[in-house]
């Protein structure tokens, strides 16, 4: 087996042109489709929890020195944090339905032609 003919060939795939595959399109619309959702859960998701856990600090004392109204204000964003992460997978999940309904038609009519070419 000649290891330099097939290192030779797989560089040479790497840089030959590539034919657009209507599977590859058809990842990338499903991937678009679900990007939004996958972007705002994410990012809320972090935030929230970031809020979450300032407020468990505030309220332990570990930040604010633990006074009467650190602790108060401590007990207020910790229930916004957990609001918020409560309310993150609803969120996600009406961003996700939309989006895939906007991708519906021509995710499926990808798929249809992809089926039936491969019969």
């Amino acid at each position: 087996m000649n290891t330099d003919k097939i290192y030779a060939e797989a560089i040479a795939n790497e840089y030959a042109p590539k034919e657009a595959s209507k599977v590859l399109a058809l990842k990338k619309l499903d991937m678009k489709a679900k990007s939004k959702a996958n972007i705002f859960a994410y990012t809320f998701g972090v935030v929230m929890a970031l809020v979450l856990e300032t407020g468990m600090c505030l309220s332990m004392g570990v930040i604010g020195g633990g006074s009467i109204p650190a602790v108060g204000a401590g007990i207020g964003v910790g229930i916004i944090g957990i609001v918020g992460v409560g309310v993150n997978y609803p969120i996600y999940r009406k961003l996700l339905d939309a989006g895939k309904r906007k991708y519906a038609f021509e995710i499926v009519q990808l798929a249809r032609e992809i089926s039936e070419s491969a019969e």
